[in-house]
């Protein structure tokens, strides 16, 4: 006689989920299948994009004026990435608190995605601190809402606007080990110190074992291969100490504001 097949495990009930996208919360049915970036970026052969399109801008904008109203008055700021994957008792989740802390006791309000991780832990040890806490969220499918140690956080629904107040509103860099939204995020800002787009600003990876075979594959394949110039490598600084990452921070923000203290000035 046969063994009857015990049935699959039923997926959590929808009424569970909580779900933020932008400054609305949804729970159960109101949960919706997509993320508005999905929505956006899809491309079908109904035309009906003809319509909406104009007010998505409508809205992506609204992102951008809510952004800088909250931040226009935060002060010096650095950004920290890490990973949303990182532990509370992992050695990463200390070094990220370490990093928050280190970074308020430099006179720097911390700005994170504000997520669980590495994130968490650079806002729950500048807030510890007695700091500025900011996290910018992003509507995700498999993340809701903000970590318990931001202060200040804005939710987006856009990665690109997003994205711009990470760079607006930082004066540098620090990176934890991350995946791909890290990488995102570090390569992204290369770029625009690499192009000029922003004004330079150190980037600081914190991990040397993490990111040194990230480092030596871009030294070693990538710039002999002549597919960037190796100069550009200078842009980055590693270290395993967060005072030391800080201190990148720090010297690299009096010397910039040196320069523009004697730079001449253009009229607009």
């Amino acid at each position: 006689m046969d063994t009857p097949t015990p049935p699959e495990p039923s997926a959590a009930p929808r009424r569970d989920r909580e779900y933020h996208q932008g400054p609305v919360l949804m729970r159960g049915s109101k949960v919706p299948g997509s993320t508005t970036d999905q929505r956006l970026l899809d491309s079908s052969d109904s035309a009906d994009w003809l319509h909406t399109d104009p007010w998505r801008v409508m809205r992506i904008q609204s992102e951008f004026v809510t952004g800088f109203g909250a931040l226009a008055e935060l002060g010096p700021a650095v950004s920290v990435f890490g990973s949303a994957r990182t532990r509370p008792d992992a050695p990463e989740y200390a070094l990220g608190q370490e990093v928050g802390r280190a970074l308020v006791e430099a006179g720097y309000a911390v700005i994170t995605g504000g997520g669980p991780g590495a994130m968490e832990a650079a806002n729950r040890g500048a807030l510890e601190a007695g700091g500025t806490s900011v996290g910018l969220g992003i509507e995700l499918p498999f993340e809701a809402g903000l970590n318990p140690h931001v202060d200040l956080g804005v939710n987006f629904r856009y990665f690109f606007a997003r994205k711009t107040m990470f760079v607006k509103y930082a004066c540098g860099f620090i990176v934890l080990p991350g995946g791909f939204g890290t990488l995102d995020e570090l390569f992204e800002a290369v770029t625009l110190v690499q192009t000029q787009k922003v004004t330079s600003f150190p980037i600081v990876l914190v991990g040397a074992a993490y990111w040194g075979g990230l480092l030596d594959w871009l030294h070693d394949t990538a710039a002999a291969a002549g597919t960037l110039n190796a100069a550009d490598l200078s842009l980055l600084t590693v270290t395993d100490d967060p005072h030391e990452a800080v201190g990148r921070i720090v010297e690299a923000d009096h010397a910039g504001t040196r320069a523009r203290a004697v730079a001449p000035k253009h009229p607009e």
